[in-house]
């Protein structure tokens, strides 16, 4: 009975991401060396544990699908046109981490700090 109890509890604390998030993403990869700049992330839906947004990088908006863990801490995304993932972490009501990385010819990495602004 204890498991079920702590996984009704999971269930019912799975926190809510949607909104818009602002921070700078810093990156390290072998073509650009490191680099520093703004990102906006925004989460425009959420069902369960199940998410999707968009991010406007370079210029092109990059729609992304992701998963809230059973931590409730951890989650992750993905988009159609990226060879990497997004791992992230909710690090208070308002505030996220999340990091990207990406394996291979264009191998990348990096973290941004993000604050819920809407």
């Amino acid at each position: 009975a204890q498991v079920t109890l702590n996984q009704a509890q999971a269930e019912e604390n799975i926190p809510n991401l949607i909104g818009t998030w602002d921070g700078k993403n810093k990156t390290i990869s072998e073509k650009k060396g490191y680099k520093t700049k703004k990102k906006t992330i925004y989460i425009t839906e959420q069902k369960d544990r199940r998410f999707k947004g968009h991010v406007i990088y370079s210029g092109r908006k990059i729609n992304f699908f992701g998963v809230v863990y059973p931590d409730n801490i951890s989650f992750t995304w993905v988009s159609k046109g990226s060879r990497g993932y997004n791992h992230g972490r909710i690090l208070t009501k308002d505030k996220i981490a999340a990091c990207y990385v990406e394996a291979g010819i264009g191998a990348t990495a990096g973290c941004a700090t993000l604050k819920k602004t809407k």
